[in-house]
């Protein structure tokens, strides 16, 4: 079947095709009238704009890609939620991909919104990537990159994150303020900042209050729907068992929370728990959970916010500057022991 064009939808309607196409694009010289004519005639014949022609010759898309190490996570949809709502309201569309924390998966992601010509890159790294080659096409392009939450540091991005390192701290010294003596760390791939971050947050409250820290106190995880099992084998091999864990993932900590439980633990009476994110179900287990509140929602606003500010020649996004957001201690019943 033939493609209609605005040649079409001119004949159709017995106007310019100069006309259609400025109707098309939402030109000001065109009335409201004739421009509902036009989208609905261009609705009847099936026209599909071509975007992809238009921005080559515009040289921009208004599409900015983004890359996620999972979209059924809470953080990154909270995340993607602001990010969306600043990039409609500044004209932009966003296309969404995932790694599934795969680098290989991430890579091609990379390459496919490079071919699509997006205008900038924003992108939260898989748990095992090494690489920074993939990025490369893109600053020697000099299309922007603003990492966000699992961030590399490199010269020409900008990076949009928390204090991971004041979290683990804070969120060790609570259980510490509360009695807990002998505490395990549950954490995921050190490749990341936000987990090496974290770590170091947690050994530093344990050094500084004279608790033992050594690699027993640390157990790793891919954060899967297995890792509160493993936890809890990991806890039944230990001749005394720990008396607080402080969890870098709200989902894994109620998890092993309800084992725990099932286990004939008491929380926090035997074991006193913290996790992290804020994530609803810290809210919904019982006992609710102490967690690390993360501003998702802003993380998102402020990443593309920073990126559309620097396609607009507001700001350079390639001087490899930090953006710092504010991240909390919520403290509930979970690890309430005083």
């Amino acid at each position: 079947m033939k493609e209609a064009t605005i040649y079409d939808i001119a004949k159709h309607l017995g106007i310019s095709a100069a006309t259609v196409s400025r109707a098309l694009n939402g030109h000001p010289g065109i009335n409201a009238q004739t421009a509902e004519k036009v989208n609905k005639a261009a609705l009847a014949l099936g026209y599909q704009s071509n975007k992809f022609a238009s921005s080559l010759r515009k040289q921009k898309s208004n599409t900015l890609g983004v890359i996620v190490p999972r979209l059924n996570s809470y953080v990154m949809s909270s995340i993607l939620s602001g990010m969306e709502r600043v990039a409609n309201e500044s004209g932009y569309n966003l296309i969404i991909s995932q790694s599934l924390e795969l680098e290989r998966k991430e890579i091609e992601n990379a390459r496919t919104m490079f071919n699509s010509r997006v205008d900038a890159l924003l992108i939260s790294l898989a748990f095992d990537t090494e690489t920074f080659d993939h990025i490369t096409p893109f600053i020697k392009k000099k299309i922007p990159v603003v990492f966000f939450d699992r961030v590399l540091d490199h010269p020409s991005c900008t990076s949009v994150v928390i204090d991971n390192f004041k979290d683990g701290y804070e969120g060790t010294k609570h259980l510490i303020e509360q009695g807990c003596k002998k505490i395990l760390h549950v954490t995921g791939s050190l490749q990341r900042n936000v987990y090496k971050d974290r770590l170091r947050g947690f050994e530093a409250a344990m050094r500084e209050y004279h608790l033992d820290f050594s690699d027993e106190n640390v157990i790793f995880t891919s954060f899967d729907n297995d890792a509160p099992q493993n936890v809890m084998e990991k806890i039944s091999e230990m001749t005394t068992p720990p008396d607080g864990i402080f969890f870098t993932n709200d989902a894994c900590a109620a998890g092993t929370c309800i084992l725990l439980k099932k286990a004939g633990y008491s929380i926090p009476g035997d074991i006193a728990i913290v996790g992290f994110n804020n994530d609803p179900i810290s809210k919904v287990v019982e006992p609710n959970l102490t967690t690390i509140h993360y501003p998702g929602i802003e993380m998102g606003e402020i990443a593309v916010q920073t990126i559309i500010s620097h396609l607009e020649g507001n700001l350079n996004v390639n001087q490899g500057s930090t953006v710092v957001l504010r991240s909390e201690l919520v403290v509930r019943d979970s690890s309430r022991r005083i």
